[in-house]
């Protein structure tokens, strides 16, 4: 804890802040630690439990993804309200784990929207990896029914599952294309120069393309 507190930096922290994350460490800093301590599951619990972000964060660089149970996974996903540790949490631990498909069941119609979110962000990787056994139809209903009015992490969880179903399933991308011009979710999020649009239609127009030009479609 000393250690990543002589990693604080006030200019970090300000930047994010403004993302709602409160801690101050650089994140390439955080990994070099990590890195020199390798798997330490214990000592992962033991930074957990402080609930300090940045020692959350680096608990989940070092834990053992495996090695939590199912209710345990749970409770840290509740408890884990920062966008980064929430983040960091669903893609380097509980897609890892034995019960990642329990969880996106369980999560996917919490009533909480941040822990629905999780759900939401499983099913997108599922889209992508795994699409055997879902309901992509249904999927697309409940997106055109509930983004728009969605809370702000929901939405994003929602419409990153819009374009991965566009990017990944040809035979749904028209309706998820018109979807996204429909609802103009993100349509104005501002996007840094050379990175791509998280407004749906951009989106899924730009990686179709890109993976056209790899494959030489």
């Amino acid at each position: 804890m000393a250690e990543l507190a002589a990693l604080e930096d006030p200019n970090t922290r300000a930047v994010n802040e403004k993302h709602g994350d409160d801690h101050g460490v650089n994140l390439g800093k955080l990994r070099a630690v990590a890195k020199r301590l390798k798997t330490q599951h214990e000592l992962a619990c033991r930074l957990w439990e402080t609930g300090d972000t940045a020692a959350r964060l680096l608990a989940i660089l070092i834990c053992r993804p495996k090695a939590f149970g199912r209710d345990e996974l749970d409770a840290m996903l509740r408890d884990a309200r920062r966008p980064k540790v929430h983040d960091w949490l669903v893609n380097y631990v509980v897609r890892k784990s034995p019960h990642a498909e329990e969880l996106r069941l369980a999560w996917f119609a919490d009533p909480d929207p941040v822990v629905a979110s999780a759900g939401w962000a499983l099913t997108t990787e599922r889209v992508a990896k795994k699409p055997a056994g879902l309901d992509l139809a249904g999927l697309l209903d409940v997106i055109e029914a509930e983004m728009k009015g969605a809370p702000d992490r929901l939405q994003w969880a929602m419409n990153h599952c819009l374009a991965q179903i566009g990017i990944e399933h040809a035979e749904y991308r028209a309706r998820a294309l018109a979807i996204g011009e429909r609802l103009e979710v993100l349509k104005d999020y501002p996007t840094p120069p050379g990175c791509t649009s998280p407004y749906a239609p951009i989106w899924i127009t730009e990686l179709v393309r890109r993976k056209n030009d790899r494959t030489g479609a």
